[in-house]
């Protein structure tokens, strides 16, 4: 089956490894994870987890995207030649590795009353198992003005330790899913979304300064502060978090 085809039908039922929808924290006591965090790919593992008495999603990752990219080696059933359609693409050095990343998300995401800046590395993941990074390209705030070359046609690409990510909009979910699809979650614990919503594509002076806003969506009917992708910087997330983040390692 050709690969491109393999993976669409793979996020037509998109899937999660865990059990079932609890677990066990190390006291004994189940900890229930919301079916909302079932929606990813199946090189995704989640689970609850209680720490000092507050409750997280942890997302086990490998890191590897669900769909073809020129970083995958030559031989790999999963390269795909650049084809996308920025002419002064150019491939980076580095090739995709499968990663060990574990992200611990708040399950009851709350406003931070002092926001914090985004760290260089993951910030939060897509439902595909990718991680997101911010809007920077290194050290100083350095932007991404000459490393979006090196972004393969479903706009990720690896650092040097081969973790593939996106710093801006992952078209491969939003081709699939919609560009108004729910596609991952910051490490605030705020869900991400695509650019458009209403039928209108969103622009940054529809967000605030975290690159959000709060209303209800079809996954929180109740409503919630959520981040929006747009196709200008700062693309996924400005000033920081806007809610109090949990932790990435890997």
């Amino acid at each position: 089956m050709n690969y491109r085809l393999f993976v669409l039908l793979a996020l037509v039922g998109l899937s999660c490894s865990s059990e079932d929808d609890d677990a066990m924290d190390s006291s004994g006591d189940q900890v229930e994870v919301s079916s909302i965090f079932q929606q990813f790919t199946d090189n995704v593992t989640v689970y609850g987890e209680l720490v000092n008495g507050e409750s997280f999603v942890v997302v086990e990752t490998d890191d590897i995207p669900n769909h073809g990219s020129p970083y995958f080696g030559t031989s790999d059933p999963r390269y795909e030649a650049y084809n996308g359609t920025n002419p002064d693409f150019m491939l980076n050095p580095n090739t995709i590795v499968a990663q060990n990343i574990i992200l611990k998300i708040p399950m009851e995401p709350r406003a931070a009353e002092t926001p914090e800046a985004t760290a260089l590395g993951a910030i939060g993941v897509a439902l595909n198992g990718v991680v997101f990074y911010n809007q920077y390209a290194g050290p100083n705030n350095r932007p991404l003005t000459n490393e979006i070359n090196s972004f393969d046609q479903y706009l990720g690409h690896p650092q040097n330790q081969g973790q593939y990510h996106y710093h801006q909009e992952p078209t491969f979910l939003t081709e699939t899913l919609g560009s108004d699809a729910l596609l991952g979650w910051l490490l605030d614990g705020f869900p991400v979304y695509g650019p458009m919503e209403n039928g209108s594509r969103v622009t940054n002076s529809d967000l605030d300064d975290f690159h959000g806003h709060d209303h209800a969506t079809t996954d929180y009917p109740d409503g919630i502060y959520h981040y929006h992708i747009t196709d200008v910087d700062p693309y996924i997330n400005g000033s920081g978090f806007y809610g109090e983040a949990g932790t990435v390692s890997n």
